[in-house]
């Protein structure tokens, strides 16, 4: 038996077990290769990745030491008597191989391969040759597959509620906070919209971002119940969810892979969903140059998928097409998109004019899933909605039943970027602005970011402001300046 310890060690995923070379409960002689070991001693044993140390400050010999995430998991105290034993590989690195090698899997192969991921037996290694071989070939009826398999312990219903709705967009356009916009809206008119969103800790886009610069988002599920009840709308993590544990893995690995994939992202895009409860969905496709998803065509393939996926999977989704040729409002960042929210709710004048139209545009498909109205009406009521402040009020109740966070300044440090010469502005790089943005620090802080002056169409004179970078830090400032030096993102001709 060996005495447990807790290393604060963060491993991505990954439960390690640290030994110490002279272990007094186990022979190391002739390891040389990843060894999986179970932990026994907790209510239930406790897979994780062996590695050996001879630095006796960290593990002594009669110790075993276990990073964060799998102390956490395990359960114990420190100081606790647990036991390691030798594990065999998970049996479902057999399906792995097999989708290596381009054979198709059924649902309960998937089911077997999402639950060992899900109880930490496979190393990141393990789940991106997953991934890989995921995305390298797979049919539609397996994308379904996957997604009923990380769905089996979905715990959100609503029973009493025929239409729970939501909204999404595919890919990640920059200025394009509709969803907050949408659930305000549709939370007013009464349609119970449970929005469950990732949080991204090392991006400064995304729904969650903009969400943490009004309320509090960690809430259990019995919390989301209660607001849903009171409110009709609530903007959560997902962390409270069962699909949280096996999702999070995908999305890192997958991230750190820089996949791209129509299939990989649909499947976890419906499972999140239907995790949720939701049983009616708008989907959102911006289609440009610099987008996910880059024309007509993969849009078409894309529908159909949903289409299909929906009809199999039990879930009602309505897909439009969208422009994603630029940013969409004008903040990019998580303050400058939170208050290119609050200028839309509010009715300023100085709202972002597309990022209003296109929530409207998506909030109306969200209403017309009400059998009651006619079709076409549902624009029509949500401008309604949102011009008599409906939105707004509803809104307001979110954040506060929510818990209200303390407001967030920008930062202080501000540079124009201009116009080299001048003409109309023809394009502007998605990809670029969203780098130049996470250059600023908005990756980092919530206050920098980027702010639009221009947009498509728009004409300029040499010299005038295009948009300022907001920064908290002269260094990050410096580094995007030194970026924009040579790309501004913009193109401006005749």
């Amino acid at each position: 038996m060996l005495n447990l310890k807790c290393l604060p060690i963060c491993s991505f995923n990954e439960n390690i077990a640290y030994v110490h070379k002279d272990c007094v409960d186990y022979p190391l002689d002739g390891l040389n290769t990843i060894t999986r070991v179970e932990i026994h001693g907790g209510a239930l044993p406790l897979c994780a990745f062996l590695n050996v140390t001879d630095d006796a400050r960290l593990v002594k010999p009669n110790e075993i030491a276990l990073n964060k995430e799998a102390f956490k998991l395990l359960s114990l105290p420190e100081g606790a008597r647990v036991s390691m034993i030798l594990a065999e590989p998970p049996m479902s690195l057999n399906m792995v191989r097999k989708k290596i090698l381009g054979h198709v899997l059924s649902l309960n192969e998937y089911k077997a391969v999402v639950n060992d991921i899900k109880m930490r037996k496979y190393t990141n290694i393990e789940v991106a040759s997953f991934l890989t071989a995921f995305n390298s070939f797979v049919t539609v009826p397996e994308v379904v597959s996957l997604v009923e398999a990380l769905t089996a312990e979905r715990n959100l219903f609503w029973d009493e509620e025929e239409i729970v709705a939501d909204c999404y967009t595919i890919g990640s356009v920059p200025a394009n906070n509709v969803d907050l916009l949408v659930t305000a809206i549709v939370a007013a008119y009464g349609i119970p919209i449970p929005k469950v969103v990732i949080p991204n800790n090392i991006s400064c886009y995304g729904t969650a971002n903009a969400m943490k610069i009004f309320a509090d988002i960690n809430k259990s599920t019995i919390e989301l119940r209660r607001l849903i009840k009171e409110d009709r709308g609530a903007v959560v993590s997902y962390e409270a969810l069962p699909i949280a544990k096996v999702l999070s893995v995908l999305k890192s690995v997958g991230a750190f892979l820089n996949i791209e994939d129509d299939a990989l992202a649909m499947a976890q895009l419906l499972a999140l969903k239907i995790s949720a409860g939701v049983n009616h969905l708008v989907v959102d496709i911006p289609v440009g140059p610099k987008t996910l998803v880059k024309n007509a065509q993969q849009a078409i393939k894309v529908r159909k998928f949903l289409e299909y996926a929906g009809d199999n999977l039990g879930i009602t989704v309505d897909v439009v097409v969208t422009d994603g040729r630029e940013p969409v409002g004008e903040g990019i960042g998580a303050v400058l998109s939170a208050r290119d929210v609050m200028r839309i709710l509010k009715r300023k004048d100085n709202a972002p004019a597309g990022l209003t139209e296109k929530a409207l545009f998506l909030a109306g498909r969200v209403l017309e899933f009400d059998p009651d109205l006619r079709g076409g009406q549902g624009y029509k009521i949500a401008k309604e909605i949102l011009d008599s402040g409906r939105a707004l009020d509803a809104f307001t109740q979110i954040i506060t039943d929510q818990g209200r966070n303390q407001r967030i300044e920008l930062g202080s440090l501000v540079h124009e970027v201009l116009a080299p010469n001048s003409g109309s502005v023809l394009s502007i790089d998605n990809k670029i602005v969203k780098k130049i943005g996470r250059l600023a620090g908005a990756d980092k802080y919530q206050e920098a970011g980027i702010f639009l002056l221009k947009k498509v169409g728009d004409t300029v004179a040499k010299g005038e402001p295009l948009y300022q970078i907001i920064a908290c830090d002269a260094d990050d400032l410096a580094m995007a300046l030194s970026f924009v030096d040579a790309n501004t993102g913009y193109e401006i001709g005749k």
